[in-house]
């Protein structure tokens, strides 16, 4: 997890959640267990966060956005379907990374949110996972990818590849967040690209 200075006390005792809800999972974990690893009594933790849903609801919805808006940003651009998915891949690594903590609570511990918070969850996801089924079907019908291609299989085998970051990935190990994004997404994007002749 990047090292940030001047947190907020909210902020910090989001953090300090999501280490717990990582090490423990979410329904094992306690307020008592977080004030315990804050150095603080239960009950002062109340003055900074109602429940401990509203720390599961802003780790998961906070990463949303982050996701989205790396999305955003390579959408505007004018460029390939290929090139397109490649700075999505590479953008999506980004963020996980800059968060792998936050990152595995919001894959792993998502389900535990409450209704209607869910729900809305859920559609978020299914948004953001479309526009990437969009980009290939743009390749697609641009001659780039095969025209055979069923695109659910290709953007849920993109997910798969990529939602299982925060279990391996050494931040502190060769290789950086950009050039992993890059070879997942030659990897990925070769398999979908028309073959020259």
């Amino acid at each position: 997890m990047e090292t940030v200075v001047n947190l907020s006390r909210k902020e910090q005792v989001i953090r300090k959640a999501a280490e717990l809800f990582r090490e423990k999972g979410y329904a094992a974990s306690s307020m008592r267990d977080l004030a315990q690893m804050l150095g603080i009594e239960a009950a002062s933790l109340y003055s900074h966060i109602k429940s401990k849903e509203e720390i599961l609801q802003s780790l998961c919805f906070d990463m949303a956005a982050e996701f989205r808006k790396s999305l955003q940003d390579v959408e505007k651009m004018k460029v390939t379907a290929g090139e397109k998915l490649k700075l999505g891949i590479i953008g999506h690594i980004k963020v996980m990374a800059k968060d792998l903590v936050a990152a595995a609570v919001f894959m792993n511990e998502h389900r535990h949110l409450s209704q209607p918070y869910l729900r809305e969850f859920l559609l978020l996801r299914i948004n953001y996972i479309n526009r990437f089924k969009t980009i290939i079907e743009e390749g697609i019908a641009t001659g780039e990818f095969k025209e055979n291609i069923d695109t659910k299989l290709a953007v849920m085998t993109l997910f798969s590849s990529l939602n299982w970051m925060p279990m391996w990935y050494d931040p502190d190990g060769n290789i950086v967040p950009t050039d992993l994004g890059e070879q997942l997404a030659d990897m990925l994007i070769n398999g979908l690209r028309k073959q020259k002749l």
